[in-house]
């Protein structure tokens, strides 16, 4: 399927897309979910080098998530993983093909708000896009690697931001996402999981769960709804405890 070919809400089966980029295609998914979308989002895997693509575990399970809390979904395999063209780009080039599932979205469905996210590699990279895109209206970072990359332009989202870090996360623990949620503002919301690694191995319902709430009744389900009040109201980042 090519951008701007539409696929009927009643079809809820994944459905395998090709998006035209400058170096060739992205090997993508999508998904709608059951009834009318109200959403769509975009979601980015973890490093290319290290086995990430668009069917790691908990790209396939947040997916999972925002397909039940009424969003469609597309999965996208950044350049040089599966049978996407290219080859990886040290983040530069990958940002070019978030741009690139991003305009696929809009021009599949142009009048759904739009949703960005990813995990671990994808977060930080769907973060750098999505912080200034006019497009997306709140993001969602799993597994931040905050121990690799720094975050504090996140400080400027102007959006809501869900960020879901297991309490024993490899590359930023529980107690270091607080401290540098704490300092981005209260547009940003942390969900800390218990005993959870960077992988959110044997978690992955709480990780569902906090994705789905967190789409639904909370900031991202307003920001959907288009009645999100304005970010960066106040100064402390919310916080809510893991199941």
């Amino acid at each position: 399927m090519r951008a701007g070919t539409l696929i009927s809400s009643i079809n809820t089966e994944e459905v395998p897309v090709r998006i035209p980029v400058e170096h060739g295609h992205l090997e993508a998914a999508l998904k709608n979910p059951e009834g009318t979308p109200v959403g769509a989002a975009v979601l980015c895997h973890p490093h290319p080098l290290h086995g990430g693509t668009m069917h790691t575990k908990a790209v396939f399970r947040a997916a999972q998530a925002l397909n039940e809390a009424g969003l469609q979904v597309l999965r996208f395999n950044f350049r040089g993983v599966g049978t996407s063209t290219g080859s990886y780009d040290e983040g530069e080039g990958e940002r070019e093909d978030v741009r690139a599932a991003l305009e696929f979205m809009e021009a599949h469905s142009p009048r759904l708000p739009l949703i960005l996210g990813g995990f671990s590699f994808g977060s930080a990279v769907a973060a750098r896009v999505g912080v200034d895109d006019p497009r997306v209206r709140a993001l969602l970072a799993m597994g931040l690697p905050l121990d690799m990359h720094d975050f504090s332009f996140l400080a400027q989202a102007h959006r809501p931001v869900l960020v879901v870090q297991g309490e024993e996360d490899e590359f930023g623990d529980g107690e270091r996402a607080a401290q540098v949620a704490e300092e981005l503002g209260d547009h940003v919301t942390l969900h800390r999981i218990p005993k959870s690694n960077h992988y959110f191995d044997d978690h992955f319902d709480e990780l569902k769960n906090a994705i789905r709430s967190y789409f639904v009744e909370g900031p991202g389900g307003r920001a959907i709804r288009g009645d999100s009040p304005p970010p960066g109201v106040g100064a402390t980042a919310r916080e809510e405890e893991g199941a």
